[in-house]
């Protein structure tokens, strides 16, 4: 059992005392355990009891609890709990926003327990009539509970990937000379998808089937699979598995179809004729069929219906971004805020990667929830990053932070310390409420500031869980291509914001692009990987990345752009 399902047992443990009224001193106890070790770095199953008792936060009662869930998988303070909580209400546990004690109020009072009752009961008003809510709250609740059940059959592209590899991984070493692809969403690489789609070619679909039916974790709905599909879902987490089977003449017709998207699809060449036309006949391999339509062949990330004409009128498909192309990251965190290992390990861990800069912006000092830096922690890391850029050159480690941008748009340090930055991520983590009108204009006033180098996740989503705060796209995009600021594409799987969608005005406006990957630990610096498989979609090329710059230019860049600020800041 690893740290994070043992992290998961103390998180729901820590919900569902709240939601049985439990003294709040018992759940502030299990809420500080969590969030000091999702910080650590040890292997929770390794340590003794008293070793875990030792660690920030946890103390001789958690650790307890810790050691028997090392020890037997469970917890019998949960396990007791989950006895008398039904299913539904441990799902709308889950839902960010809507809070325990608000779920037992509703229980008690009006039997909910599900999303779709609690849903019911917003829409027919019940809820403004309890005591504690009130129509603000129930409007807020209806809003959440329909985004979540709109969502709830999604799932994050990273976890898709990962579900897919493994999968694949038993797929080859059963039949290694099968021909099969990813398809729909899944190959597209949308940031969520609803379920796994493969085309897979065999002359023995029947023997195909037999080993998806043995598959272990895998479970067949026996109603919606047929003679040549295979649909069922993934056991441990009910994520859809949808596998067309087809011949191997006939494989290229059905991979390029069943990727999608239908306006991809419905796009025409010189002569008038669709791709779906072209699609009449059979084709054993995606590339004849382009050839056929006089076109190179569309990367499956591109077949969205919207920027693939510009690679037909010349643009080279080559030029657009691979990972590869990335020379440094500059979103991440350390153990001076709340990351989980020290600058010094995601600085070696960056270089072992390939990289040559790390760019460091822990919160600022207004995140006191994440233990944001105050002007002594800021000189004290800057120097820990002077010495370790003697040791690790030509290594180089940026002095950044991500400063949290206030409600009024300014940021959060005054300006002598802002001027001792490398550079600035301009990040809201905080009033996520506003309207449209106030929320842009926040953030206009953000890129104003002649400190801000990049606007971090412009909406502040989180897929799946938040939407993100309304804001004028276009209003924003226009001003940072009026003062110079790069745009965030945060690549953490949770947000990939900005959204991809809007990438491509961005780039139209000659606003560069940052793909970072916002790590808080050495193995999130990957997930780097992600925003390039959005960014891919736009058609983003090396050029306009910002840090696709070599540590040279990237040197150069920034204290060009930091004298300038400096120079503004003295007028």
């Amino acid at each position: 059992m690893d740290n994070k399902e043992i992290i998961q047992i103390l998180k729901l443990t820590a919900s569902l005392l709240k939601l049985y009224g439990e003294n709040q001193f018992k759940v502030r106890s299990y809420q500080t355990a969590v969030y000091n070790l999702e910080r650590n770095a040890q292997k929770l199953i390794e340590l003794g009891e008293k070793q875990l008792a030792e660690l920030p936060g946890v103390g001789k009662s958690i650790a307890a609890t810790i050691r028997e869930i090392s020890q037997t998988g469970v917890s019998s303070t949960l396990d007791n709990l989950l006895k008398q909580t039904p299913k539904g209400i441990l799902e709308l546990l889950k839902v960010k926003g809507v809070g325990a004690r608000k779920i037992k109020t509703v229980w008690d009072q009006l039997g909910v327990e599900t999303a779709e009752e609690l849903l019911s009961a917003a829409t027919r008003g019940e809820l403004a009539e309890l005591s504690g809510f009130g129509k603000k709250t129930q409007d807020k609740i209806q809003q959440i509970i329909s985004f979540y059940l709109s969502n709830k059959h999604l799932i994050h592209y990273k976890d898709a990937d990962l579900l897919g590899l493994n999968l694949e991984q038993q797929i080859k070493l059963q039949f290694p000379d099968a021909r099969w692809s990813r398809a729909g969403s899944f190959r597209r690489k949308v940031e969520v998808v609803g379920s796994l789609d493969y085309v897979w070619a065999s002359d023995s679909v029947g023997e195909a089937e037999d080993f998806l039916d043995s598959m272990q974790g895998l479970d067949k709905n026996l109603q919606l699979s047929g003679p040549l599909r295979w649909r069922g879902e993934f056991r441990d987490n009910s994520e859809l598995l949808d596998v067309r089977f087809c011949n191997l003449l006939e494989f290229g017709t059905k991979l390029l179809y069943y990727t999608g998207n239908m306006e991809h699809l419905s796009l025409t060449n010189e002569q008038g004729k669709s791709l779906r036309e072209v699609l009449e006949q059979s084709h054993s391999d995606e590339s004849t069929i382009y050839s056929e339509m006089g076109w190179p062949v569309i990367i499956p990330e591109l077949r969205e219906g919207l920027y693939e004409n510009e690679f037909l009128r010349g643009q080279k498909m080559e030029n657009i971004l691979v990972t590869e192309d990335l020379k440094g990251i500059l979103h991440n965190h350390s153990t001076y805020s709340d990351g989980k290992h020290s600058l010094e390990e995601m600085a070696r861990a960056c270089n072992d990667l390939g990289y040559e800069y790390l760019g460091i912006s822990d919160h600022s000092q207004t995140a006191v929830y994440a233990n944001g830096l105050n002007e002594e922690k800021v000189l004290e890391q800057h120097r820990e990053i002077d010495r370790l850029n003697q040791e690790l050159t030509p290594f180089k480690i940026f002095k950044g932070i991500e400063s949290d941008i206030l409600s009024d748009g300014s940021l959060d340090y005054p300006e002598p310390i802002l001027h001792t930055f490398d550079f600035v991520v301009a990040s809201v983590h905080s009033n996520l409420n506003m309207d449209i009108d106030k929320a842009t204009e926040r953030l206009l006033r953000a890129v104003k500031n002649p400190n801000t180098t990049v606007l971090g996740h412009p909406t502040g989503r989180l897929l799946l869980k938040r939407e993100g705060y309304p804001i004028d796209h276009q209003k924003v995009i226009d001003a940072c291509a009026v003062h110079g600021v790069v745009i965030e594409l945060n690549a953490n799987p949770w947000r990939l914001d900005l959204d991809w969608r809007w990438v491509h005005y961005a780039v139209e406006k000659g606003v560069k692009i940052s793909i970072n990957p916002d790590a808080h630990e050495k193995v999130t610096l990957k997930d780097v990987y992600y925003g390039v498989c959005v960014a891919r979609k736009t058609g983003l090329t090396k050029v306009m990345t910002f840090n696709a710059m070599n540590l040279e230019e990237m040197n150069h860049y920034l204290s060009t752009r930091k004298s300038k600020s400096s120079l503004h800041s003295n007028v």
